[in-house]
C-alpha cells in the first residue's frame, strides 16, 4: 500500500466514483457552482464531495471579490498524486 492510497481507504465513497470526480475536476477549470450542480447528492451512502474535501483530495479556492459559486475547485497535491497513481496501466487520465 502506498501513502497516496492510505488516506483514501478511510473514505466512505467507492474508489471508482472518487477517481471519476478527480478526473472530472482535472479535465478543465471547474467552479464550485458547476461542481455542486454535477456532484452534490443527498444520499448519505454517497458522500463523494464531502469525502474528497475531508480527505484533502480537492479544495475550493476562494478569491477576494468572487462569490462562492464562482470560486475555483482544484485538486490538491494529494488529489493529483492519487489520480496519477490510478492512471498507470490502461487508464488515461486528463491531467
Amino acid at each position: 500500500m502506498t501513502s497516496v492510497q492510505a488516506p483514501f481507504l478511510e473514505l466512505s465513497s467507492p474508489r471508482t466514483l472518487m477517481i471519476e470526480l478527480l478526473e472530472w475536476i482535472a479535465a478543465r477549470p471547474r467552479t464550485y457552482g458547476e461542481t455542486m450542480a454535477v456532484w452534490r447528492t443527498s444520499c448519505p451512502r454517497m458522500p463523494i464531495w464531502e469525502d474528497a474535501i475531508d480527505g484533502g483530495l480537492i479544495q475550493v479556492v476562494h478569491t477576494l471579490g468572487i462569490g462562492m459559486t464562482e470560486s475555483a475547485v482544484e485538486l490538491t497535491p494529494l488529489g493529483r498524486a492519487m489520480l496519477q497513481s490510478e492512471c498507470q496501466g490502461d487508464r488515461c487520465c486528463p491531467h
